[in-house]
């Protein structure tokens, strides 16, 4: 008796979610069997009074430029915590913005390496200078995620 129960309730938020997600069944009146359908234009382009009032220039973008490293500063290591001769590698994720100088502002580490390297990291990120992104031609802030891969000198 148990198991019927706990199989009832794991099963009912699916059978509720599939119940909600199903198309309504009514019944069709005898009179409305055949369903038409057709095309009809937007009032926006059935005259020329409706181009008239959108007068906004509409923008065209040209697109949007990556920000490219072009100077980085080496990170401290906390290596005096870990033993001669032994190799590592490790990763680490900032988030960041690089504004339209090159400088990177808003700095936050997503996958942390500790408090320490946390802030050996973002001292030297914070000098770090990229050529900035572009939008339409223009230099323009860009959010960025920056992946580190952080090596032992023993590699």
């Amino acid at each position: 008796m148990r198991k019927v129960i706990a199989a009832t309730l794991a099963l009912t938020p699916m059978l509720l979610h599939a119940q909600a997600n199903s198309p309504a069944q009514t019944k069709p009146s005898p009179a409305s069997t055949t369903l038409q359908s057709k095309l009809v234009q937007p009032n926006e382009l059935n005259g020329s009074e409706a181009v008239a009032r959108s007068t906004a220039p509409v923008r065209i973008s040209t697109g949007v430029g990556e920000p490219k490293l072009i100077r980085t500063v080496a990170i401290e290591s906390d290596s005096d915590r870990i033993p001669a001769g032994f190799a590592f590698e490790r990763k680490t994720v900032v988030e960041m913005t690089v504004d339209a100088t090159g400088r990177p502002s808003n700095l936050k580490i997503l996958k942390s390496l500790g408090p320490v390297m946390d802030h050996n990291v973002l001292a030297a990120i914070s000098q770090y200078r990229f050529t900035p992104g572009t939008l339409d031609g223009q230099p323009t802030a860009i959010p960025v995620n920056l992946e580190l891969v952080l090596r032992s000198a023993g590699q």
